[in-house]
């Protein structure tokens, strides 16, 4: 394999990132939420709808299917990673999740209410291929960056992300907002075209990497075993290179709790702002531009103060501004308190996710070719953390009748997180040099 650092290889591994995160921020985030919870509100039974003979109020069928298509990548990616590891062929996985993940959102395209039923299942399977491939993205970041670069490489990515998925979020609202202007008289098209635009760009720009990306290199000298045991074997094997890790057994449960406040506040922070400040359509998707042009900033800005104080350090106090967000938005009730909450959002949102990745591959062994196996462990601890913050968020709201007192759970996970990464940073301080990762 070519040497580390190079930055071509840097260049075409964040331009993943730059393909895929338009799926999250137009599919997740805003144009496909608005135009389901539109066109199912249109129909005979009001909020319910019926899937394959069952009713369920439409936005829980839509948090369901996403929660399921978490689960089900909660169960294969150990498996698939481990196989690709034993193999040596992960961009072979990568492409595959890349390639159904494209097609199911260029399929939403003919998302009306007669293919309610196909457009859910097109929906979940969108999900899975973007979970999973960025587990093999993840992956390569120690296979293609020294462990000083891990954290400016971390924060291109996401960089890359953010920009990729404005500009193309911008480009998908000039024809919601504006449809008048192309000669658009069908008012579900802009919105379905969005739909067709992402999987195109997602699979367009993802053959830069799947061109300049190495395919990884087989981490077993033979291969007497069948694919499925070899997968199963390598599995074990790794589970038990993690279990002799102190710092990495540390720092996942911290990853854990935290994840499950940032991923659930980026998943509900729309749906807060309409139904707690019944704020304007316009003013939502300018709230999302916000928060993904100043996570750009906030990316750069944690990987250049990790080079000063340490990861851990960086993690410590992002996560104490992730509690005070919590409490802020308890008391949030105009729109300009919100937008104020939202800049802060976005500052920690891109660098916590930039650096709780870089700081998980600095913890891994350098140099060792199963990188796609290691980094399932992260991706599942943070697709449970999903369905995790999700169901309780959820919950809290049900029983209390208000969002804003699942903010103060989601403050709970937090304090849980930040506790978890002061004895992280106790065990790393004390650790002998050369240990799982070094803390300057």
């Amino acid at each position: 394999m070519e040497s580390k650092n190079n930055k071509k290889t840097i260049r075409a591994w964040a331009m993943f990132d730059w393909a895929n995160s338009a799926y999250n921020l137009v599919i997740t985030s805003t144009i496909f939420p608005a135009y389901y919870v539109a066109i199912t509100a249109n129909l005979a039974n009001g909020n319910r709808v019926n899937f394959f003979g069952k009713s369920f109020v439409n936005t829980a069928l839509s948090d369901y299917a996403l929660a399921t298509a978490y689960m089900i990548m909660v169960l294969l990616l150990p498996i698939l990673s481990a196989i690709a590891d034993y193999r040596g062929n992960k961009k072979i996985f990568m492409m595959f999740f890349t390639l159904l993940g494209s097609v199911a959102c260029c399929g939403l395209y003919f998302f009306t209410p007669d293919t309610l039923e196909m457009s859910i299942i097109l929906f979940a399977l969108a999900a899975i291929g973007y979970s999973g491939g960025f587990v093999f993205y993840n992956s390569y970041l120690p296979e293609i960056a020294t462990l000083d670069m891990q954290d400016s490489v971390s924060a291109k990515g996401f960089t890359f992300g953010y920009v990729g998925s404005v500009l193309l979020q911008l480009i998908c609202f000039a024809f919601v907002l504006s449809p008048k202007t192309f000669g658009i008289t069908d008012a579900s098209f802009p919105a379905r075209l969005s739909f067709l635009l992402v999987g195109l760009w997602w699979i367009c720009f993802a053959m830069i990497p799947f061109t300049i990306l190495p395919k990884g290199s087989p981490n077993a000298e033979t291969h007497t075993h069948n694919i499925i045991k070899g997968g199963f074997i390598e599995l074990a094997n790794v589970w038990r290179k993690v279990k002799q890790m102190p710092l990495l057994k540390r720092f996942l449960p911290a990853f854990f709790f935290y994840s499950m406040g940032v991923q659930t506040i980026m998943l509900v922070a729309t749906g807060f702002a309409a139904k707690e400040l019944h704020m304007e359509t316009s003013a939502l998707i300018s709230i999302i531009l916000i928060i993904q042009i100043v996570a750009i900033a906030g990316a750069t800005i944690m990987s250049k103060l990790s080079d000063k104080i340490g990861n851990v350090k960086v993690l410590l106090i992002t996560v104490a501004i992730w509690i005070a967000v919590c409490i802020a938005a308890y008391f949030t009730t105009t729109a300009t308190q919100f937008y104020v909450v939202a800049v802060i959002v976005g500052l920690v949102m891109g660098g916590i996710q930039s650096m709780s990745r870089s700081t998980y591959s600095k913890y891994l062994p350098q140099d060792i070719p199963d990188t796609a196996s290691f980094f399932s462990f992260y991706d599942v601890t943070e697709k449970l953390a999903i369905v995790g913050g999700l169901f309780s968020f959820g919950f809290i709201e049900e029983i209390t009748g208000s969002m804003r007192n699942s903010t103060l759970v989601l403050c709970g996970f937090f304090v849980i997180g930040f506790i978890l990464l002061i004895s992280l940073r106790t065990a790393e301080v004390n650790a002998p040099k050369n240990s799982d990762f070094s803390a300057e």
